[in-house]
């Protein structure tokens, strides 16, 4: 694979129209900007990120932790493409000084196709398949189609979201560039591969979209004609992937202790280990020159995350050749060096001892999970059988872009999944109580 043929500015949806511009913003500053003012974006305010959604004290949602992966994202790609123009001065007419603005905006969409409750949504609708009353389903459905339901997945689900032709909308979904909508697919696969992992990269619907992408952009195909579709990942998606789980474990270390779940000292001894012993000092000196408790751990957070970005920067250009033949294994996370990784991999032990695990997180999954199944099946017998008096009463509170009445029971229930996956934890919550008569409107 190669930079210029991997940072594409072409719009996915409107190639045709395709242009060099001279205003200010560039393609891909563009995308960012497209994203930040959507409604998909903004819902994010009230989607679930780890812990339940505040009340006297302010944890992170799904919106707030996007953004905060856009701003690691932007700095990643910014000093990665500096050490990129050092080693490679003949890059300097491409796109590459871009990096930051293409993973910046990538990040912001990441999440985008996330349904409501966490991954307890996302398990809530495949086990729904797999397990619950939408076994009945299989023996209509492709075994391709058959694995999108069982496998679904939020990343997947993003990719549908930013390409997607709703009804009434424009070709191409969002119109991103091809570059930024390649940065967002971790898993560039079909949902035949996803194994026990659940993870995989678009839907069968997708797939023609997500190939077309591929093979602007030059990206290495793994899998052999008649197999499962299968792509090396691009560059980008490292990048995105690094933000993404420096900013969800750092993060979450910090809300955990302003929820009492950790301690002071367990909370600073976690973000100490990031710093070698001759920066220890300077950074215990610098946190004793303010009193409050809160800022000495936002600055020793702050502090750790500057850390694995320099880190993450060093991996990703000692391993570059590798990556872009297609070749590394595993995440840049996991290829840090020993000190920073053990910091690391002790914070994500201590998250899923003391807060994954915790009460109040466990409590939010349940519900949602009870939540999500509950309109899952509704809704999905609704279009199955829209001539029966209740059916109507669902449909109608559906949105007119959701295909509910598409010709194929396939199409139908992503049409479903499209609608249940775009609420937000309160909208979903609502219409649950509605549904069992336990909240009515004001009369």
């Amino acid at each position: 694979m190669n930079w210029k043929q991997l940072l594409s500015n072409k719009r996915f949806g409107l190639e045709n129209l395709h242009e060099a511009r001279k205003e200010d913003r560039t393609e891909f500053q563009r995308d960012y900007d497209r994203l930040i003012f959507s409604a998909p974006f903004r819902r994010l305010q009230n989607k679930t990120q780890v812990f339940p959604l505040p009340g006297s004290i302010f944890v992170h949602n799904r919106l707030t932790h996007s953004l905060e992966v856009s701003c690691v994202g932007r700095s990643l790609g910014n000093k990665i493409a500096s050490e990129l123009l050092k080693l490679h001065p003949e890059l300097h007419d491409t796109h590459i000084s871009e990096i930051g603005s293409i993973v910046s905006a990538a990040c912001l969409a990441h999440d985008l196709g996330n349904p409501p409750f966490g991954h307890s949504g996302e398990k809530a609708i495949g086990t729904y398949f797999s397990e619950g009353k939408g076994r009945t389903l299989q023996a209509y459905l492709s075994a391709k189609e058959w694995d999108d339901f069982t496998h679904f997945e939020g990343n997947a689900n993003a990719f549908r979201l930013l390409t997607h032709q709703f009804q009434g909308r424009r070709p191409g979904g969002f119109v991103l560039t091809y570059a930024t909508l390649a940065a967002i697919v971790k898993y560039p696969f079909s949902s035949q591969l996803a194994g026990s992992k659940q993870k995989f990269g678009f839907f069968t619907s997708e797939e023609e979209a997500f190939q077309k992408i591929a093979h602007e952009l030059g990206l290495k195909k793994i899998s052999k004609e008649g197999e499962p579709l299968k792509y090396c990942r691009h560059p980008l998606v490292y990048l995105v992937e690094a933000a993404d789980d420096i900013c969800y474990q750092m993060m979450d270390i910090e809300d955990a202790h302003k929820l009492k779940i950790l301690t002071t000292q367990e909370t600073k001894e976690l973000y100490l280990r990031f710093f070698a012993p001759e920066k220890l000092g300077h950074i215990q000196s610098i946190c004793k020159m303010v009193d409050d408790t809160n800022e000495q751990i936002a600055y020793l957070r702050s502090s750790a995350i500057g850390v694995l970005i320099s880190e993450c920067v060093r991996t990703f250009i000692l391993h570059e050749e590798e990556i872009l033949k297609g070749e590394f294994q595993g995440t840049l996370i996991q290829k840090l060096s020993s000190r920073v990784r053990e910091a690391y991999e002790n914070c994500s032990h201590t998250a899923f001892e003391k807060i994954y695990c915790s009460k109040d997180v466990v409590d939010i999954e349940l519900a949602g999970y009870q939540v999500i199944t509950t309109l899952v099946d509704l809704m999905i017998e609704a279009v199955r059988y829209p001539e029966k008096a209740y059916s109507q009463l669902l449909i109608n509170r559906v949105s007119s872009q959701y295909h509910i009445q598409a010709p194929t029971l396939y199409e139908k229930i992503q049409a479903v999944l499209d609608y249940i996956s775009g609420m937000t934890d309160v909208y979903a919550l609502d219409l649950y109580r509605k549904i069992n008569g336990n909240s009515l409107p004001a009369l």
